[in-house]
């Protein structure tokens, strides 16, 4: 069950409506309280699958992916169980489509890899994925990519830790692993898209995590304000112009409202 939320104060919300309608750049950084709505629950919390399931940590630790074929394998099952299951895009995720719309949205980074903002409507080439997405598949020696669903098919077919069939190599989800590098061009776009917003919109994230939670304050040092919603205090609070507390498939909607 999740924990209920109390309804956003409705006078920081109007605050922050009205900083998002006059600005002509809107970078935006999710985390993944953006999608916990969307029935995905996050890794850390009180119903966190790392919290629920520790053995389960180990599957996004690339030393113990690559050390253990049961690491692997467990991996594989639960990337079947996770994407058999229906997780649409909220009304969150809906509502930031608006920002495209406008003509306003310059980038959304995100720390997800459900590909929901996507799903909801908003062109990929303004998506900067941090973390890499679940619907791919990479090699780690080739590092051929494809359709994750082509792996999925050979691993219900029998295959529990299939291999690249270019070079024989291990595959796992295109995500970005513990041990694993953020690509630098990733790391670079955002760096950039916040220097050049008005407004950075962070949604969805504690900004404890480096170095994307640093587009908070570069985005502040270059004049931007900047808008925090989360359902729990962030790290960076005390750097917002307006830090909205609320449910985010609640609030999102009335905060991109049109004016």
């Amino acid at each position: 069950m999740t924990d209920w939320i109390p309804p956003a104060d409705p006078v920081a919300v109007e605050h922050g409506r009205e900083l998002l309608a006059g600005a002509g750049s809107v970078t935006v950084l999710t985390g993944a309280g953006m999608s916990t709505d969307s029935g995905i629950p996050d890794f850390r919390g009180p119903q966190g699958l790392w919290t629920k399931n520790p053995k389960a940590e180990r599957t996004s630790n690339i030393e113990y992916y690559v050390r253990d074929p049961e690491v692997r394998k467990l991996a594989w099952q639960g990337r079947i169980a996770w994407l058999e299951q229906p997780r649409p895009p909220n009304q969150g995720h809906f509502a930031l489509v608006e920002l495209e719309r406008r003509g306003s949205l310059h980038t959304l980074v995100t720390q997800n890899v459900d590909g929901l903002h996507q799903a909801a409507g908003l062109s990929d080439d303004l998506v900067v994925e941090v973390h890499g997405t679940i619907h791919q598949v990479a090699c780690l020696g080739c590092a051929a990519r494809g359709p994750i669903e082509d792996a999925l098919q050979r691993v219900r077919a029998g295959e529990e830790d299939p291999h690249c069939l270019d070079c024989g190599g291990l595959l796992k989800s295109a995500t970005v692993s513990f041990g694993q590098s953020l690509d630098p061009g990733d790391l670079l776009r955002a760096e950039e898209a916040a220097e050049a917003c008005d407004v950075l919109l962070a949604i969805g994230t504690t900004l404890s995590v480096y170095p994307i939670a640093a587009m908070v304050p570069i985005a502040q040092r270059a004049g931007a304000r900047v808008v925090i919603v989360n359902a729990e205090p962030t790290e960076m609070d005390d750097l917002a112009d307006v830090v909205i507390r609320g449910s985010i498939s609640a609030v999102l909607p009335a905060l991109l409202a049109r004016p």
